[in-house]
């Protein structure tokens, strides 16, 4: 009987200490500390490392108090990347940069360390505005694709492709996007001013997908997915085409879909719409309501110029086809700021601009996000229909001197922190002055984004889950909190 009480005893100690231990551990992870990545206007902040500030136990906020809750419990879409368009135009004005200055875009862009880790990259399927000039992979009127061949993307594409891949660690999410079938398969005869893709060519442009594929595996490339096409309701002055969303949900169910699976390309991305926000909800419920469309569509892909002529962002008709279609993937695949000015290299808004869309997309259920050419010449192109544009690094290829504008600093305060299998969790601002999102990574590490828009310094508690610290965010800045 003694034996056994002073057995009971003994484990009563341990499970006693073994409860304190535990307690420990939890008090000890409740005050980690949170190191503060900033990026400021009017400072030379960029994606610095301004301040490490302990987490102290929460207590309720002042209803006066600005505040950003986070609540890791309450997990949402798995994060697949942020990256950029690898176009014709970015890699001819790559090729001209020397040396050392085309190792140090590489490291800017694609190492997670040095720069800002992209893992995400989109390229076009033949020629786009942003090249030099129209071109396609076959001879005009080779319905049977017989001289197909993607010789024209060795000179300068498919080098830059095959050196970022290798600067991103061996891997990298491409996706691909035609902006025109060749001319002849177009009733206006022209691989410019929209048209559209004639019926009788449904099957071949089709076949010609998986044959742009294949060629670019063949070159030691993967293709992770491909969009049907590339703003489908836009005629433009350069290379543009258009379906309804029903053509685009009969092309996709009879005879993309089925090619794609029949050429052994079951396991491709294939992404609809791949425009704007406003018309948004129409493509997805047309396509998605269309159970064989639907079984071949992985989901669907948006941009944001619906505020081109001075509208709003349509941030809610994300959230929409988000809460409509929970098993499709929202994937955000082209923005820049559209026209170029030298002068506008340092404007801040245009940074302001990407983080504003970027939280809202995210908080929204997007999986993904894509800028449009990673790299553009001291004119915003070269562009054959002369629509020059912004990117987040130019080069001056007359002093070969690469140039950093805040767009850069504002997309790396997401894709440098936030990486592939990453989970958005609940994060909501208590006032309007602030905009957050946050994610928590494999490894356990969390970042929180959180953006000052506002022309004053603000001052607001922190509050994750039990613990809670006050940080500062300057005036027009951004900042990754990293915990």
């Amino acid at each position: 009987m003694k034996r056994t009480c002073f057995t009971i005893v003994l484990l009563f100690l341990f499970v006693s200490v073994f409860c304190q231990n535990v307690k420990a551990q939890q008090d000890k992870a409740a005050v980690k500390s949170i190191a503060v990545y900033s990026t400021s206007s009017g400072t030379d902040q960029r994606i610095t490392l301004t301040d490490k500030i302990e987490f102290t136990k929460a207590v309720q906020p002042l209803e006066s108090e600005i505040s950003v809750f986070v609540n890791p419990a309450k997990k949402f879409q798995t994060f697949i990347g942020i990256g950029g368009a690898i176009t014709d135009a970015s890699a001819e004005t790559f090729a001209k940069l020397p040396d050392e200055k085309k190792q140090e875009f590489l490291s800017a862009y694609y190492d997670k360390n040095k720069g800002i880790g992209y893992t995400l990259a989109r390229t076009n399927i033949h020629s786009c505005d942003f090249s030099s000039g129209s071109y396609t992979y076959i001879a005009d009127g080779d319905k049977e694709l017989k001289t197909f061949t993607i010789d024209h993307d060795k000179t300068f594409r498919i080098p830059l492709i095959k050196q970022a891949i290798k600067a991103a660690g061996g891997k990298l999410l491409l996706f691909a996007s035609p902006w025109s079938p060749p001319a002849f398969m177009k009733n206006n005869k022209d691989i410019l001013h929209g048209g559209k893709l004639l019926p009788e060519y449904y099957n071949s442009w089709a076949t010609y997908f998986t044959k742009f594929i294949k060629a670019y595996e063949k070159e030691g490339i993967p293709i992770w997915g491909i969009s049907v096409q590339n703003e489908p309701m836009a005629t433009q002055r350069w290379e543009s085409c258009i379906y309804t969303a029903e053509e685009e949900r009969d092309f996709l169910k009879d005879h993309l879909g089925p090619i794609m699976k029949k050429k052994g390309l079951g396991d491709k991305k294939i992404i609809v719409w791949d425009h704007n926000r406003d018309l948004i909800n129409q493509r997805a419920s047309t396509i998605f309501e269309d159970p064989i469309a639907a079984k071949y569509a992985w989901g669907i892909g948006f941009h944001w110029y619906e505020t081109w002529a001075g509208g709003e962002p349509m941030f809610g008709n994300v959230a929409k086809v988000h809460e409509a279609y929970p098993t499709k993937n929202i994937l955000f695949t082209e923005g820049c700021v559209e026209a170029f000015n030298a002068e506008k290299y340092n404007y801040w808004a245009n940074g302001e601009r990407y983080g504003r869309s970027m939280i809202n997309d995210f908080n929204a259920g997007t999986v993904g996000w894509t800028d449009w050419n990673i790299l553009l010449d001291e004119t915003g192109g070269p562009n054959h229909v002369s629509n020059f544009c912004l990117a987040p690094i130019h080069a001056d290829t007359k002093t070969g001197q690469l140039i950093y504008t805040p767009s850069y600093y504002y997309i790396g305060h997401f894709s440098k922190f936030i990486r592939p299998n990453a989970k958005r969790v609940s994060t909501a601002p208590s006032r309007s002055q602030l905009l957050s999102v946050s994610f928590i990574n494999e490894d356990g590490k969390m970042a929180t984004i959180v953006m000052n828009e506002s022309d004053k310094p603000v001052v607001y508690n922190f509050i994750v889950g039990s613990s809670e610290t006050k940080i500062n965010i300057l005036p027009h800045a951004i900042q990754t909190l990293v915990y």
